[in-house]
């Protein structure tokens, strides 16, 4: 039987756990709002998509760099296909990132895109992007991967210039089921 004293510290120490339990959970939600603000992770206002049929292309030029990132131990080869063209604000543009698996086993990728200067992600709008999706690579296997993209008219004057990056990695969780076959009692 617990003590008076004990019974206070037990009791504050399962609300701090029920605490950070809540925390951990609301967690997800309120990063996903911070990135759809700011743009942080890639993540661009998916709303300005309908832009393109909306509202008249641009004459101001705008950079786009395209910048790609391995770690040291990366098994890809990876990189894009152009490193910058010129957009009119307003006007779809598709380009594409060349990646090819180095081993001799299957593979799963998934992309992190980021935009910068971060003031412009919320400009830049993917329509269709590889990154939305894993991307399964048999042994040896490359190939182009697309992105179709526009830049907000509304995109700040002061901004000329902006960096798509994405850093490639291997997705080990979907590597190892796409290796293992689906489970028993999978119905896909």
């Amino acid at each position: 039987m617990a003590r008076p004293g004990n019974r206070g510290l037990v009791l504050q120490l399962g609300g701090l756990a029920v605490g950070m339990f809540a925390f951990g959970f609301l967690l997800v939600p309120l990063y996903d709002a911070m990135c759809r603000i700011t743009g942080i992770g890639g993540r661009t206002n998916a709303v300005a998509a309908t832009i393109a049929t909306t509202q008249e292309v641009s004459e101001r030029l705008v950079t786009v760099e395209f910048v790609t990132v391995l770690n040291e131990q990366a098994p890809w080869e990876f990189r894009p296909t152009v490193s910058s063209i010129q957009v009119r604000p307003g006007q779809l543009y598709d380009t594409a990132f060349f990646a090819r698996n180095l081993t001799d086993g299957m593979l799963v990728g998934s992309a992190v895109p980021s935009v910068a200067p971060g003031q412009a992600a919320k400009y830049f709008v993917k329509t269709q992007c590889f990154c939305f999706t894993q991307q399964n690579f048999t042994a040896g296997e490359g190939r182009d991967m697309g992105v179709q993209f526009m830049v907000d008219p509304a995109l700040p004057e002061f901004i000329d210039r902006i960096t798509l990056s994405y850093t490639f990695f291997v997705n080990r969780p979907a590597t190892a089921q796409l290796i293992s076959g689906p489970t028993a009692g999978s119905t896909t």
